[in-house]
C-alpha cells in the first residue's frame, strides 16, 4: 500500500482578494500541497502563523499601497522556520535586494505564475534558487548601488582639491618634476612644493604619484 505524502503547508498573504483566491485554488489543486491559511491583512499574518505552522509562505510585497510585506517577511522569519517567497508584480531591484535581507529565500513576479508551485517545492526542501528574473534584478541593483558610491566618492574627491592642485597632478601623472611643474605654470617651486603637500595632507596619500593615479581614476583629467 503506497504511504500517503504530507502535503506542503502554505500560507498565502495578499490583499488582493480575486488573486489569492485564484492562487490558492490553484496551489490545492496540486496532490501534494496545502494552502493552510490565507489572509489580506499583514497585521493577522503573524497570529496565522503561529496557528498554521506553514512550511513556506507566500507574501506580497505591496498590501495597503505600501511595501508592508517587506516588513512583514522580517518579522515572520524570526517568528517562524517557514521559508518565505515574496510576490509582487513590480520589477523593481531595491526590493529584491531588501526581501533577500528580511529573509526571503525567493522573489517571483507574479507574472510567472505557473513557476510558483515548483518554488514553493523548492523552498519547502531547502533547495530554493532564487528566481532568473529576481536575480537579474538584484544584479542591476548591485551595479546601480555601484554607481552612486562612484559619484559620490569622485564627488568629495572633488571637493577636496581646487583648480589648481588638479593641474599640479595631471602634470605629476604626466611625468612632470616639480621644478618642471613651477616652470611651465609660472609658479615659484615652493607653491609647487605647498601644493604637493597640501595634496597630500587632503587626500591622505603617501606620495604625489599615488595622488596622481587617484585623480586619473576618479576622472578628474
Amino acid at each position: 500500500m503506497l504511504e500517503l505524502q504530507t502535503p506542503i503547508r502554505i500560507m498565502l498573504v495578499e490583499d488582493d482578494k480575486d488573486w489569492r483566491r485564484g492562487l490558492s485554488a490553484y496551489l490545492n489543486a496540486e496532490p501534494d500541497m496545502l494552502v493552510a491559511a490565507e489572509t489580506g491583512d499583514p497585521q493577522q499574518a503573524a497570529a496565522l502563523c503561529e496557528h498554521a505552522q506553514p512550511s513556506v509562505i507566500l507574501l506580497d510585497i505591496m498590501m495597503a499601497d505600501s511595501p508592508a510585506g517587506l516588513r512583514l517577511a522580517e518579522q515572520l522569519s524570526m517568528q517562524s522556520s517557514a521559508r518565505i517567497i515574496m510576490l509582487t508584480s513590480m520589477e523593481n531591484g531595491s526590493f529584491v535586494s531588501e526581501a533577500l535581507r528580511a529573509g526571503a529565500v525567493n522573489y517571483i513576479v507574479k507574472s510567472d505564475f505557473a513557476g510558483i508551485p515548483e518554488a514553493v517545492r523548492r523552498a519547502a526542501a531547502d533547495r530554493s534558487e532564487i528566481d532568473a528574473s529576481a536575480a537579474k534584478l538584484v544584479l542591476e541593483e548591485l551595479r546601480r548601488l555601484r554607481g552612486v558610491e562612484r559619484d559620490y566618492e569622485v564627488d568629495q574627491f572633488k571637493r577636496q582639491v581646487t583648480p589648481a592642485e588638479v593641474q599640479v597632478l595631471q602634470m605629476i601623472h604626466d611625468g612632470h618634476s616639480q621644478s618642471q611643474i613651477a616652470e611651465r605654470s609660472f609658479l615659484s617651486i615652493r607653491t609647487v612644493k605647498n601644493h604637493v603637500g597640501n595634496i597630500l595632507r587632503k587626500l591622505g596619500v603617501g606620495s604625489s604619484k599615488e595622488a596622481a593615479e587617484k585623480a586619473k581614476d576618479m576622472g578628474l583629467f
